[in-house]
């Protein structure tokens, strides 16, 4: 059956993202101290983020799993990027290349609804992620826009944080939103890590460059990921954990402490730690495993550490947003820490 709607009727009112700036939170952030459940757990973990910027000899590494940027919290992570309050991330390649690098490419993300026809999304070529839409069509430009940037690379194997810094010197020059974590990451010298890069449009990518091209290609070395953010630990020595869901990321970050162990470095568990999901811990998975289960493993101290069961598009603004208006990122300094990759 022929759809009765066109693709403009459902792209239109784009999504916009919250910016902690423009909004002090911190009444409201610590009154919730003083409440109970879930509004007190946020209040501690914005205290302990808090307390990360605070401590001067310690790096925050931002952990994202779920669909972040498209549900509007892309500015957030440019802020804490562009203020010094992020030194390292791990995330899932779809909040990277096809939500934040699909923007700067100057594409946009649409508010939608789950009660749609989603046969008739799919004849007009758009996604539904939950009750926002996305243009296939786009994200198909997207996709060959890596595989255009993987064809002039010279033909080796690479960690997912290299890829991503071409991303971001292709934003560099020729991007089209300036509001893009790919690209402040890249002029501040943060590191992104994708551990599992190829589950994304850089995948499809990927795929096409290394199908369409005749000899040697860009392949991914994930190990090469492993290594590189276990050097950023063993140089930083003191570190907190700010994570958004779970999944790989969340377990990515956690293992360098026992990676740096295996190499024969002694290195403090993660110090500070803060998780922010929706899973349960009761089916043993990792999104919903608990800090003080990490600690069994030797990768989190329990001195500081919160669980904070609530979605991310409310309680990340918060929390976020209290450290700001706090102000201790005024006296960290930009750790550049792609330098330590090598």
């Amino acid at each position: 059956m022929k759809s009765t709607h066109e693709k403009k009727d459902y792209l239109k009112d784009p999504i916009l993202h919250v910016d902690i700036k423009a909004h002090d939170v911190r009444p409201l952030v610590t009154a919730m101290g003083s409440m109970a459940f879930q509004a007190r757990n946020l209040q501690r973990a914005a205290a302990i983020y808090d307390a990360m910027l605070a401590d001067e000899g310690c790096g925050v590494i931002l952990c994202l799993a779920g669909s972040l940027f498209s549900a509007g919290l892309k500015q957030v992570v440019v802020d804490l990027i562009d203020h010094r309050m992020v030194d390292a991330i791990v995330s899932t390649g779809a909040n990277i290349v096809d939500q934040d690098f699909f923007e700067a490419l100057g594409f946009r993300h649409y508010l939608g609804s789950p009660r749609v026809d989603d046969d008739e999304l799919r004849e007009l070529h758009i996604d539904r992620i939950y009750d926002t839409f996305i243009d296939e069509d786009e994200l198909r430009e997207c996709d060959m826009t890596v595989a255009k940037i993987a064809s002039e690379l010279p033909p080796r194997a690479y960690s997912s944080r290299e890829v991503i810094g071409e991303l971001g010197r292709f934003l560099d020059e020729a991007g089209k939103n300036p509001s893009s974590v790919v690209l402040s990451a890249y002029r501040h010298g943060v590191p992104i890590f994708c551990p599992a890069f190829s589950d994304c449009s850089a995948g499809f990518g990927l795929v096409h460059h290394q199908w369409s091209r005749k000899g040697p290609t860009v392949t991914l070395d994930s190990a090469k990921d492993f290594l590189e953010l276990t050097k950023i630990k063993i140089a930083l020595k003191e570190t907190g954990l700010l994570m958004i869901g779970g999944g790989v990321p969340k377990n990515f970050a956690q293992d360098v402490v026992v990676a740096a162990e295996v190499l024969g470095e002694e290195v403090p568990m993660h110090k500070y730690a803060i998780q922010i999901t929706v899973a349960d811990e009761r089916d043993g998975a990792l999104s919903g495993s608990t800090l003080r289960e990490a600690s069994s493993w030797g990768k989190v101290s329990t001195s500081h550490e919160q669980m904070v069961y609530g979605e991310a598009t409310i309680v990340l603004p918060l929390v976020a947003g209290y450290a700001y208006h706090q102000g201790h990122w005024k006296n960290r300094r930009e750790r550049r820490l792609v330098e330590i990759c090598g």
